[in-house]
């Protein structure tokens, strides 16, 4: 099947399928949409779309990606993995044992990959409607207030789109946008990202930096904004590449920004480096906990083009698990084989909700050698946004680390603490609130695979209990006869 090309396809698509519930009762973006949301998202429930939205004539769509199956369908794939064959397919790479930088040189191989690059078109969906000057306002959106804390609204679900101002190289990125008023937002740049690399580019230069904002467009390049995707390629090449064909773009009406076609929404406008930054926060985040008020850069709006009948597209986050959870599993998924590629020793990874992505890590590896568990530990904080990891738990290769009970199981067997437990020091993820300081705080890694004698461990290891398989299945005859297991 075909990933659906826009919003309003990927809605009849989920429609289809049985995986949406249109609302027709009115609902109010303030509060009540998120304690309408969260239980659904909590219990697996399907996407929402709310016709009727307090304030405004637009529908809202939530919860459009919050499942593992609704991630499928928004990529066009039955099963996450095979659009993972499909780039591992693609890679063409001689790499010498190395890390991020040495991967950096080989991407670019990846054949076939440049004819995924964006298609630019003179007309668009995206700009049926063009608002300029005074008519263009941020009140014609259900820009959702999500937690009773929160500053304000928040714009939850954008593709931040800028462009080196030197080089011309476009980054998307998903930073949440907090309402200031109908003109202003405040830009929430972490300053790993690449829209905040490119506002230091536009500082240096002494300029204003332009910005576009699209909201929805085809599924795929919404995920692709949220994707570790290198830095030296486009986002656009990935959503593509999902796409299978090329991301139609057009350029922004007071910029030239190219922007998805099929969006529902664009927001333009700009950043001025030189504007003192801005009060942001807090914010309901993704860890459960609010994040705390700082300042961050100011976003001004010139211009707002979108469809005749656009929807909405939002999200909330909050205590795991939530719909950001299945973006993160796409992720998780599709980006193995370029970590296979660093480390051949890896089978599998997985980041538990209850990790809130960046506070707990499963790898698995086929351990060959004294040492390996922390050799993967020293380069997987090596690699790209893997630097924020708070805790890596390494384990056998045959450990399931999808089942984080089993894994768990295995390591905590598997240590003795003194012994198996390492502490160092890198870079923080910007939400991590317990961090001893802002931007840095130590990690640890435990390495819960079996130990070899080479490692100083002499004593035997024992064996899992296991029953004979031939035993079992003949006993599983009798259970399911009785009605005991299905």
């Amino acid at each position: 099947m075909d990933a659906p090309a826009s919003m309003g396809e990927f809605i009849k698509v989920l429609d289809k399928a049985g995986c949406l519930k249109r609302i027709a009762e009115q609902v109010d973006p303030h509060l009540e949409i998120t304690a309408l949301s969260e239980p659904v998202m909590k219990t697996g429930g399907p996407g929402l779309l709310f016709e009727k939205v307090k304030g405004v004539s637009c529908p809202l769509a939530i919860n459009l990606f919050g499942s593992r199956e609704r991630m499928c369908l928004a990529l066009g794939v039955g099963r996450l993995e095979e659009t993972a064959q499909r780039l591992k397919s693609l890679m063409e790479m001689d790499l010498p044992q190395g890390l991020w930088p040495k991967i950096k040189t080989a991407l670019p191989k990846l054949k076939e990959l440049a004819a995924f690059g964006p298609r630019q078109v003179k007309d668009a969906p995206c700009q049926e409607v063009i608002l300029e000057g005074d008519q263009a306002t941020l009140d014609i959106l259900p820009i959702l207030t999500c937690w009773p804390d929160d500053a304000g609204p928040f714009i939850t679900l954008p593709q931040v789109i800028t462009a080196h101002p030197q080089t011309g190289k476009q980054n998307w990125g998903m930073y949440r946008m907090q309402r200031f008023d109908a003109r202003t937002t405040g830009m929430h740049w972490h300053r790993h990202k690449g829209g905040a690399a490119h506002y230091r580019a536009a500082k240096e230069l002494g300029q204003r930096l332009p910005v576009a904002v699209a909201l929805g467009g085809p599924p795929a390049a919404v995920y692709a904004a949220c994707a570790p995707f290198p830095e030296h390629l486009e986002e656009t090449m990935l959503s593509g590449f999902l796409l299978g064909k090329p991301l139609k773009v057009i350029k922004a009406v007071t910029s030239g920004l190219l922007v998805p076609a099929e969006a529902e929404v664009v927001l333009e406008g700009y950043v001025d480096p030189a504007e003192p930054w801005r009060r942001e926060g807090p914010f309901g985040d993704h860890t459960g906990y609010y994040s705390l008020a700082d300042d961050y850069p100011v976003f001004h709006l010139t211009a707002v083009t979108h469809r005749k009948n656009f929807i909405y597209p939002t999200t909330i986050v909050g205590r795991p698990p939530m719909e950001d959870f299945y973006l993160g599993l796409a992720t998780e998924r599709l980006f193995l084989p370029l970590l296979k590629t660093v480390l051949p020793e890896i089978v599998d990874y997985h980041m538990p909700a209850e990790g809130v992505f960046h506070n707990l890590v499963f790898v698995s590896i086929k351990k060959e050698y004294p040492g390996q568990a922390y050799k993967v530990m020293n380069a997987l904080w090596g690699q790209g946004q893997m630097m924020f990891a708070k805790v890596l738990v390494i384990v056998d290769g045959h450990v399931n680390v999808q089942d984080p009970q089993e894994a768990w199981w295995e390591a905590l067997n598997h240590i003795d603490p003194q012994r198996d437990i390492l502490f160092t020091r890198g870079p923080a993820d910007a939400l991590d609130h317990a961090a001893q300081l802002p931007w840095l705080h130590s990690k640890m890694g435990i390495d819960g695979t079996r130990k070899l004698p080479d490692e100083g461990f002499t004593r035997p290891w024992p064996e899992r209990i296991v029953m004979t398989p031939e035993v079992q299945a003949r006993a599983n005859e009798k259970l399911r006869k009785w009605g005991l297991l299905r």
